[in-house]
């Protein structure tokens, strides 16, 4: 019987010790950092996309005609 009752105030101990615990991020914090990184990827990804579009893929495009073309 006296170690059912150990265990129990062992556990009633950890139970008080996690409910002062109070360190750690809340979840309207876990939540803006979630949000602030979705909106720098898409910026990211975005300039990425006009970069690739206006710059890289012509070329590419015309390299690849010029590679192909056996007139010349």
């Amino acid at each position: 019987m006296k170690k059912w009752y150990t265990k129990i105030a062992l556990h009633k101990q950890k139970l008080l010790a996690k409910l002062r615990d109070n360190s750690g991020q809340g979840a309207l914090d876990t939540a803006v950092v979630v949000l602030i990184s979705i909106v720098l990827g898409a910026l990211i990804l975005a300039g990425l996309y006009a970069l690739l579009d206006d710059t890289v893929l012509p070329t590419l495009t015309q390299k690849i005609q010029e590679m192909f073309n056996y007139t010349n």
